[in-house]
């Protein structure tokens, strides 16, 4: 089963959320301090990152990002229906 991640590095102002599975990857900028985390084996999406975060809240600036970005979060439940 995945589990959403959540990780804020607070000195950092950093934010990443992503799927529980941490396998290789890297990071595709996606501009203004907006990055994709894209699976090394698979090329699919596990996570997106903000930078300044806390400092965009504060701004009311608020986090922006283009649509669609594909998460695939199933269950083992789901699995066995399919």
């Amino acid at each position: 089963m995945s589990k959403l991640n959540i990780y804020y590095d607070e000195e950092g102002d950093f934010l990443e959320l992503g799927v529980e599975k941490n396998t290789r990857g890297y990071f595709k900028n996606l501009g203004d301090g907006i990055f994709e985390r894209i699976d090394e084996k698979t090329k699919q999406v596990t996570g997106i990152a903000i930078m300044g975060f806390k400092k965009r809240m504060e701004n009311k600036k608020g986090v922006k990002i283009s649509l669609p970005v594909e998460i695939h979060l199933s269950s083992e439940k789901s699995k066995a229906h399919n």
